[in-house]
């Protein structure tokens, strides 16, 4: 291949992991392909590393440990940053768009928590700032909803972005598994980190709910303006709740504008298993976007790896140098619509509550005003224990069903005595506020003997009575 035009553009790479090194291969097995749809050559003139001796790979005289004085080189065009982190990288990037070099950045952490000064210092001098690789790895998302879906108006982003908690539940949903024995085996097939705190915790995915929803709504939104909730608190029975209502659980992260307002959340949630997120198993991620006249997208891959990522940093790589060339801007960051955050007390979905009960007469009537008197309405309620297994075989022995409602404070059951009972109710929508205040409520019921479990139901769109086993 032939690249007629001889400026040659010239890259520095700050970070060689796992990622970095499969960038590296990459330019240079696929240096003439590159070439020709940039229009010129990528020269990688310089690598900062911390420790040179393991690198053996990279050709010494691009190694250095002076990323500072990498960054301000005359002769560097497009910097690609894959260290992560908040400091240093944060002033290495300011300093390298200051000086009118493009970036290209992994680091959602860094992003999420003060991309607007990045993309403030990017308009000043003119240069680009690309960042699809901190959102889902190897899949496009970011462009598509910066570019492609430009001239539409998006209405939910729901993703599951995080490999590990993804594997993590599927090794729970497939084996029976609790959360410690799932951690354990994701860790052991490479899949969890030794401290796996960002991954389980919520941190990693709120990052990235920060990114998509700022990107989809025009509007700044930082990690601290997420809320976040990890998977620690899943339980195996959780996981069995949700296949007897037809639903899997998934950590998601979720970005919707509700009246004139941003919501941003990561929380473990329910949603139906005929709704495409919940096929998406083990370490892989997806997002759904629902827009106002492209209706249902969903983009579906590898959330992580070494070049599965480096695949997205290439692509913005080849990107940054292409407007290099022809001596365009790529698109920038628009935060125009400035929409206030909605406060997560304020955030309305729906909810499943397992409460272990006495059994005895009267139990669900002062459960059920509790609900009523914090304004949660309930959607349905399912007994389960000793009580159901007499109401269900009363039932078949009448050749006929009675309403579940009846099941706890029957009169000849709750004579003889108080024996356990799980209440599960499923709640229409309502705010978060209202449904944590009528669970604080709960608690001080003597026939409440412990709530068992607390999950958000997300139907995604559909009413909760065509939740499979609710109705």
């Amino acid at each position: 291949m032939t690249v007629h035009d001889a400026r040659r553009i010239r890259v520095a790479l700050l970070g060689c992991g796992v990622v970095g090194s499969q960038v590296v291969r990459l330019l240079t097995e696929q240096a003439d392909e590159l070439a020709a749809r940039i229009g010129a050559p990528l020269d990688l003139v310089g690598v900062a590393v911390r420790r040179p001796q393991r690198h053996p790979d990279v050709p010494t005289d691009l190694l250095t440990t002076d990323a500072a004085g990498l960054v301000t080189r005359d002769d560097v065009d497009v910097v690609v940053e894959l260290v992560g982190g908040i400091e240093p990288v944060r002033g290495l990037l300011l300093t390298a768009l200051k000086n009118g070099k493009s970036v290209v950045s992994a680091n959602k952490a860094l992003l999420a928590e003060d991309g607007a000064a990045l993309a403030a210092a990017a308009d000043e001098s003119g240069a680009d700032l690309y960042y699809e690789a901190s959102v889902a790895g190897a899949i496009p998302i970011l462009r598509p909803i910066q570019q492609s879906l430009a001239g539409d108006r998006i209405l939910r982003v729901a993703g599951i972005v995080n490999g590990t908690t993804n594997f993590i539940l599927s090794a729970m949903a497939s084996s029976g598994a609790n959360y410690a024995e799932a951690l354990e085996e994701a860790g052991r097939l490479g899949y969890a980190e030794a401290d796996p705190t960002a991954d389980v915790d919520g941190y990693d995915a709120a990052s990235k709910a920060a990114i998509l929803a700022s990107l989809a709504f025009h509007t700044r939104v930082t990690a601290d303006d997420v809320h976040r909730e990890g998977i620690r608190d899943v339980t195996a029975a959780d996981i069995a709740a949700a296949k007897a209502l037809g639903c899997t659980v998934k950590l998601l992260a979720i970005c919707e504008q509700v009246d004139g307002a941003v919501s941003a959340r990561v929380h473990p949630a329910m949603i139906p298993r005929s709704h495409p997120l919940a096929s998406v198993s083990g370490a892989y991620n997806a997002v759904f976007i629902e827009a106002a006249a492209a209706g249902q997208l969903m983009f579906y891959g590898q959330g992580a790896g070494g070049p599965e990522t480096a695949s997205a940093v290439l692509g913005d790589l080849v990107a940054a140098a292409r407007n290099r060339v022809i001596g365009g801007r790529g698109p920038r960051d628009s935060a125009h619509a400035d929409l206030p955050i909605v406060a997560m007390g304020d955030t309305r979905t729906r909810y499943h509550v397992a409460l272990d009960v006495a059994d005895r007469a009267g139990v669900l009537a002062q459960v059920a005003g509790l609900f009523a008197e914090h304004g949660v309405s309930i959607a349905t309620v399912r007994q389960e224990g000793r009580a159901a297994e007499r109401s269900r075989t009363t039932e078949d022995s009448r050749g006929g069903r009675g309403g579940e409602d009846e099941r706890v404070g029957d009169e000849g059951d709750g004579a003889r005595g108080s024996r356990d009972a799980t209440l599960v109710i499923v709640t229409h929508s309502a705010p978060d506020a209202a449904l944590a205040a009528t669970v604080d409520a709960l608690t001080g019921l003597d026939a409440v003997q412990g709530v068992a479990g607390v999950l958000r139901v997300e139907g995604l769109g559909r009413p909760v009575t065509e939740l499979g086993g609710v109705s």
